[in-house]
């Protein structure tokens, strides 16, 4: 098969999800060096591959803004507008690797003469695509992408690497510079994953006290801040304690990121930014199965205490609130020791076992 010279990679969402589909792009453009490869994404989480070297272009989808396009002429019209230049751009080849209705959609719109998806496609996804490949649901979300495109002849190229631009490193506050810092991560958008607030504002103490770091960064999102109070209380109460939540765009967590000694999160974006930048990790884990979603790789220990008989479900308080308490502070702080010493790897102490991509 003779590589095309557009292609377009369609995963507009979620940021963690974002960031782990790099690996796609790297084969495509591995496969096909000439290649125009741009890629659609939800516009607040472009940041994330814009500055990556293998890509031609983002192409924003301004989620929130067309959120709503049927209750505003002039939005529909914006929304039309948007979806025509994507059918203008000529496409020769698109990767559908959300398998969600509206990706699919996407894909359809192009009107690229090959367009790649799942055959088992969530939400009737697969309409939009006319080249359907089967991926085991069984297997971890990295896998099944990089299926996709090995089922089209293209080598898969398991490279995590993430990127960040000058203007986000220099997003970075001037109190981390130069600083041997932890990035602390206490939200999620799922109440079940997350640690309880009390042990996080513990952990931020107990890292500068005796984990042999200068400064601790506690990242987040926007509107998360009503979840971690205590936290945000330790920030106030020590000022080498950064408070970070909301106050950087995705941009700027990268790059917090990338320069960190030690990365401690939730089931989160900042875990899979982690392996992105070769950073040592600590991830927390209730209610997620680790062999689909769990961090790909890269030198971390992932710690999940859940019970035989348990069953994940992330959308639910319970059990996840439980699974997530027994996970204890001296669990963490072992963790962020042995993460520090590992070079090559994964450490699990998940009932899940390790994957070595």
């Amino acid at each position: 098969m003779t590589p095309p010279r557009r292609i377009l990679l369609i995963r507009p969402s979620a940021l963690g999800d974002v960031c782990r589909t790099v690996p796609v792009l790297a084969s495509l453009k591995r496969w096909a060096p000439d290649a125009r490869i741009d890629w659609l994404v939800q516009d607040a989480f472009a940041p994330a591959v814009a500055a990556h070297p293998d890509l031609h272009a983002v192409v924003p989808f301004p989620r929130t803004r067309f959120r709503n396009w049927w209750r505003s002429p002039t939005v529909a019209r914006e929304l039309w507008a948007w979806l025509g230049a994507l059918r203008r751009t000529r496409y020769d080849m698109v990767f559908d690797c959300q398998g969600l209705a509206r990706s699919g959609l996407f894909a359809w719109c192009t009107r690229a003469p090959a367009r790649v998806g799942y055959a088992n496609a969530q939400e009737w996804a697969w309409l939009g695509v006319n080249r359907r490949h089967d991926a085991p649901r069984d297997a971890h979300t990295v896998d099944r992408m990089l299926a996709l495109v090995e089922a089209e002849g293209v080598p898969a190229q398991r490279d995590m690497r993430l990127y960040t631009s000058e203007e986000d490193r220099r997003a970075v506050p001037d109190s981390l510079r130069g600083a041997r810092y932890a990035v602390v991560a206490p939200t999620s958008r799922w109440e079940a994953k997350r640690w309880p607030d009390a042990r996080f504002a513990a952990l931020v103490r107990a890292l500068l006290d005796d984990g042999g770091f200068d400064r601790v960064a506690v990242v987040g999102g926007p509107g998360e801040r009503a979840q971690c109070p205590e936290t945000i209380n330790a920030c106030a109460q020590d000022e080498r304690i950064i408070d970070l939540i909301g106050a950087t765009g995705v941009g700027g967590l990268m790059a917090a990121i990338e320069s960190s000694s030690l990365v401690v999160a939730n089931d989160s974006a900042a875990l899979h930014m982690a392996v992105g930048f070769d950073r040592p990790y600590v991830g927390l884990f209730g209610p997620t199965q680790l062999s689909l979603v769990g961090p790909y790789g890269g030198q971390g220990v992932t710690l999940q205490r859940v019970e035989p008989d348990e069953r994940p479900n992330h959308k639910a308080p319970e059990p996840g609130r439980t699974m997530m308490a027994r996970i204890t502070l001296e669990d963490v702080l072992a963790g962020a020791a042995e993460a520090r010493r590992l070079r090559t790897g994964t450490v699990t102490t998940a009932n899940a076992p390790p994957r070595t991509p």
